[in-house]
C-alpha cells in the first residue's frame, strides 16, 4: 500500500454537483478533508422531478466552483493531490459529461492520474470509507435510480444477487409523493407524512414476496397507492390530510417489508459477517430500523453510512478512486462518460439492454 494517497473526487451523475478531497494513510482511518455538495432541488421544483437539460447546465456552471471550494476547505492545491477520481457513469449523460470533462481538464493540466469511477461502486464501497470493514460483505444499494443486492469481494469485484425489475424505491417514493401532492424529493416528504399516519389502514401489496430469490418490484405498489387515492377522492370529493398520511405510512411500511424480507433471503443464501446499506433511501428511518433489527436477529453486523454520505456525494467517489487506483491503475484521457454501467458485468441485465448497453 502506498504510504499516503490524497484524491479529489468529482460527482455529477444526477442533480447534485459535488467535489471532495479524501486522504488515506497506511495504518490510519481514511480522512474526508472536505466535501462540497451543491443541490438543485429549487431548480427542478416546478417540474415534479429532475429535468436532465436543466441539471446538465447547472453542473456545467457549478462544478469548477465546487472543486475550488473543496480544495480550499481541505487547505490544499492541485499540486498536493495524488489523483483525480470522477463519476464516469451511470447517470444522466449531460451531468456525467460535465464531471468527466472537468476531471480530464484538470488531469491534463497537472499530469495527475485520472480514475473513472462507477457511481454505484462509490455507494457500494462507502462502508469501507466510514467503517473500514473487510471484504467480503453484502450491500443493499437502494436509491432513486437503483436497487440491488451486491456481494462485494473487492474494489472492482461485485456480484449482483438480485434487484428491482422496474422502479427503484427512491423513484417510487418520488412518484407517490407527486400523486399525493407532496413536494420533491419524495423520500423525506413521504416519511414526514407517514409519521402521522396509520400504516395498517390500507391493504397495499408486497410485490414478489410470493416468489423465491432477491428480485424486487415497486411499480405495482406505486400504482396501488394511485388507485387507492382515486377511490378516496371519489368517495370524499377530495383527499383528506389523514388519508394522505395513512397512504404514506402504508406505502412506506410496504417498501420496508419488501426490503426486510429480501434482505433476509440474501443473508441466508450468502452468509457474511457484515451487511451494509447505502443510497438515498438508506436515510429512511423506518427502513434503517427494520434492517438493523434483522441483522441483530441473525447475528450480522449492520452498517449504514452517515446521512450525508447516503445521498450523492464526491467523498465516496474519491474513496472508490483510492481503492481502485491500487488494483487497476489510472484511466487515459480517452475516458468515456457512460449513461449505463452495471457493476456486475456477467449477470444478465435486470432491465434489459439497448444500444447504450445494459441498463442495470
Amino acid at each position: 500500500m502506498t504510504e499516503s494517497l490524497t484524491l479529489l473526487g468529482i460527482e455529477s451523475s444526477c442533480d447534485d454537483t459535488a467535489a471532495a478531497v479524501v486522504r488515506r494513510r497506511a495504518g490510519t482511518t481514511p480522512e474526508i478533508l472536505s466535501s462540497v455538495v451543491e443541490g438543485q432541488v429549487a431548480l427542478h421544483a416546478d417540474f415534479g422531478g429532475v429535468v436532465p437539460e436543466i441539471a446538465a447546465r447547472a453542473h456545467a456552471e457549478r462544478i469548477d466552483l465546487c472543486v475550488e471550494r473543496a480544495l480550499a476547505d481541505a487547505g490544499l492545491r492541485l499540486t498536493d493531490l495524488d489523483g483525480i477520481a470522477v463519476t464516469a457513469g451511470p447517470g444522466l449523460i449531460g451531468g456525467v459529461l460535465s464531471g468527466v470533462m472537468c476531471a480530464k481538464g484538470l488531469a491534463a493540466a497537472t499530469g495527475l492520474p485520472l480514475i473513472g469511477v462507477n457511481h454505484l461502486a462509490g455507494h457500494a464501497l462507502t462502508p469501507r470509507l466510514t467503517d473500514g470493514i473487510a471484504y467480503p460483505y453484502l450491500m443493499l444499494l437502494v436509491s432513486g435510480g437503483h436497487c440491488q443486492f451486491l456481494r462485494v469481494d473487492g474494489p472492482d469485484d461485485f456480484t449482483r444477487l438480485g434487484g428491482s425489475i422496474d422502479d427503484a424505491p427512491g423513484e417510487a417514493f418520488d412518484k407517490v409523493a407527486k400523486v399525493l401532492g407532496l413536494p420533491q424529493p419524495g423520500g423525506p416528504a413521504v416519511q414526514a407524512e407517514a409519521a402521522m399516519g396509520d400504516a395498517k389502514r390500507f391493504a397495499l401489496p408486497r410485490p414478489l414476496l410470493d416468489r423465491p430469490g432477491c428480485d424486487m418490484s415497486f411499480s405495482g405498489l406505486k400504482t396501488a397507492v394511485l388507485r387507492q387515492r382515486d377511490a378516496l377522492i371519489a368517495e370524499h370529493g377530495g383527499l383528506r390530510r389523514q388519508d394522505r398520511a395513512d397512504l404514506c405510512a402504508g406505502f412506506q411500511r410496504a417498501v420496508a417489508d419488501v426490503l426486510f424480507e429480501k434482505s433476509r433471503r440474501a443473508l441466508a443464501a450468502h452468509p457474511v459477517d457484515a451487511f451494509a446499506v447505502a443510497g438515498g433511501v438508506a436515510a429512511n428511518t423506518e427502513i434503517r430500523a427494520r434492517l438493523t433489527a434483522l441483522c441483530n436477529d441473525v447475528g450480522v453486523k449492520f452498517l449504514a453510512p452517515p446521512l450525508a454520505l447516503c445521498t450523492d456525494n464526491a467523498a465516496m467517489i474519491a474513496w472508490a478512486g483510492i481503492e481502485q487506483l491500487a488494483t487497476r491503475g489510472p484511466d487515459g484521457l480517452d475516458l468515456s462518460a457512460r449513461p449505463r454501467w452495471p457493476l456486475d458485468r456477467t449477470s444478465p441485465a435486470l432491465l434489459g439492454s439497448g444500444k447504450k448497453g445494459a441498463k442495470a
